[in-house]
């Protein structure tokens, strides 16, 4: 498997848990005080980063600092809108069209050769 695609898939599953680690606690503890929802957050996001520091690693022999954080950026949005409109009930907005416009513009910019 090519190293950008490893580095994609571990980021996805890094972030899948980064979302839930930043956001989950909004719908699934907001009658437990702020300090409770962030030490479960911090659990959470343990095993985001036990993740996501292998992915950059891998990138990072392949590919410039830049471009692992705008294919970050990519898949953020890419998890973030799904689990806001179906996680959190969210309406799905347009506006998350118009970010991934502007994300593919800073993917042309930084993968140009």
């Amino acid at each position: 498997m090519p190293i950008w695609m490893q580095t994609a898939f571990l980021l996805s599953l890094s972030n899948l848990f980064m979302t839930f680690a930043w956001y989950g606690h909004l719908k699934t503890m907001n009658s437990k005080p702020w300090v409770i929802a962030a030490l479960v957050s911090w659990g959470i996001a343990l095993f985001e980063y036990l993740i996501m520091v292998p992915a950059n690693r891998i990138g990072y022999t392949e590919l410039s600092v830049g471009q692992l954080k705008i294919m970050q950026e990519v898949i953020t949005l890419a998890i973030f809108v799904p689990f806001s409109v179906l996680f959190m009930q969210q309406p799905l907005k347009l506006d998350y069209l118009w970010a991934g416009l502007c994300l593919l513009g800073a993917v042309y910019f930084i993968f140009r050769a």
